[in-house]
């Protein structure tokens, strides 16, 4: 076929794949186009391809590995928002204050706040803190309060009111978790003055040895206690019954739980004293008979006198506050360990069990700075926190928390917790009256409960001559 022949189909077929196309699209009006084939001869020259081999040379690159150390910034330390505050804290000699000693320089690092401590007896702790409220010097930040001054402070306006803050805080602070009684260390009329530091209950401490060689129980009602205390005592070998209270306001608070014990109470139906009533008559009588079966000059025991004789094994059983359960099993001190159980305190016959409750709430000075008051009451929620009530607990301190006392690491360390946590439940911690008018009462009754055991006054004439001073300096 000649090149004539060859255009002439190529445009024929072009001619077809264009109307093929044009019936694929969208329908347009139609335009009429007329075509005029043209014959023109093309000459297409031939081109020659040459290829052309050329080495390109790479130039070697040598790699080194080169270690370098990157060292990664410090951690951010944590807010530190009171660095730097100092605060004094004012605290009873009580068995905490060891935990205080171990648990202060912890506080410190994590939060920059230093506490430093002042160490006092029960005496000179409740006359400095007065002194300072007084004077208004606030020379003490944090204080740790006796159940029994709650009263007196908060009427004063001494502490500051933690109602708001512990509310605020509720959460944080797992209040379900503390037996309700605990909050009767710092409660007045429905406001909180004082947080609770941990629960001290009645408790009977008795030798299980003695008891045993005796073939006794426990007793579990009062009278069965003096009877116990009557057995068990055997003078020529210099072992004794029980072990009491009676001098001054030592004194003064056995009483007033041997009076809880035997269902009378210091108060009437109406708030006013009545220490001198029939039925605390008979108590007292019942409480000095007790004396019988004690040691010599037990009439004149303060708290250290009672324990030391108890650790030194000169007596069966006392009655006295769980915090000093621990003492008993320490070789340093003790020289009964592994001989001493607890039971819960004995009530009168057919009285339903109360026990006695006691203990410590730990305080804000009203007339520190705002400052140290805020590093104060962090200290207190860091205190409580359960984690810390763990570690507070393990190094003697009194327990607050039922979750502390159902641990299995502190129930395997302290294997009287469990009976604790039943006296916290059925705790009483009102029977030694929580008013600003306490201080009035515990004197009196100091005065004439000792008068009636070392046999000045008989039972009624002491504690008639205690009303009478009660009446004569209440306000």
């Amino acid at each position: 076929m000649n090149m004539k022949n060859r255009l002439v189909v190529l445009f024929s077929l072009l001619v077809i794949v264009s109307t093929a196309l044009a019936s694929c699209a969208t329908p347009t009006p139609q335009v009429v186009v007329q075509t005029q084939v043209v014959e023109k001869t093309v000459v297409v020259p031939e081109v020659q391809t040459q290829v052309v081999e050329k080495t390109v040379v790479v130039p070697q690159v040598q790699t080194q590995v080169v270690q370098v150390e990157v060292t990664a910034p410090p951690p951010t330390p944590a807010a530190k928002p009171y660095d730097g505050v100092e605060l004094t804290l004012a605290s009873m000699t009580d068995q905490y204050v060891q935990t205080f000693r171990y648990l202060l320089p912890k506080f410190a690092e994590q939060t920059g706040i230093k506490i430093t401590m002042d160490e006092l007896g029960y005496v000179d702790l409740r006359q400095k803190l007065i002194a300072d409220f007084v004077a208004h010097t606030a020379q003490y930040d944090l204080m740790t309060v006796d159940i029994v001054w709650s009263g007196e402070f908060a009427a004063n306006k001494n502490t500051v009111d933690l109602t708001d803050l512990i509310a605020n805080d509720k959460t944080a602070l797992k209040l379900d978790d503390i037996p309700p009684v605990m909050w009767t260390q710092g409660e007045y009329q429905g406001r909180q003055v004082a947080f609770p530091l941990g629960g001290y209950a009645n408790v009977l401490n008795y030798r299980k040895d003695l008891f045993d060689a005796a073939g006794i129980k426990p007793p579990t009602t009062q009278e069965e206690m003096l009877e116990a205390a009557k057995k068990l005592t055997d003078a020529g070998k210099g072992v004794y019954g029980i072990a009491l209270l009676g001098a001054g306001s030592a004194g003064a608070q056995d009483f007033m739980v041997f009076v809880q014990q035997h269902g009378g109470t210091i108060l009437d139906k109406f708030g006013k004293p009545q220490v001198n009533s029939a039925d605390n008559v008979k108590t007292l009588e019942y409480f000095g008979s007790l004396f019988k079966y004690a040691p010599p000059g037990n009439a004149d025991y303060w708290w250290d006198q009672r324990e030391t004789a108890f650790k030194q094994g000169q007596v069966a059983m006392m009655e006295g506050w769980s915090i000093s359960r621990n003492d008993y099993e320490d070789p340093t001190i003790s020289q009964v360990v592994g001989k001493v159980d607890i039971a819960q305190a004995p009530t009168a016959q057919g009285m339903e069990p109360k026990f006695g409750f006691g203990g410590w709430g730990l305080a804000i000075n009203a007339d520190s700075d705002k400052k140290k008051q805020e590093a104060a009451w962090v200290f207190i929620k860091w205190l409580a926190s359960p984690e810390v009530q763990k570690d507070w607990v393990l190094h003697r301190g009194p327990p607050l928390r039922i979750s502390t006392m159902q641990d299995p690491d502190v129930v395997k360390a302290l294997p009287w917790m469990p009976k604790l946590l039943d006296s916290f439940l059925k705790g009483d911690g009102n029977y030694r009256p929580r008013i600003p008018q306490y201080s009035i009462i515990e004197d009196a009754l100091g005065t004439y409960v000792n008068s009636f055991l070392v046999g000045k006054d008989t039972a009624q004439s002491a504690l008639d001559k205690a009303q009478a001073q009660i009446e004569k300096n209440w306000k």
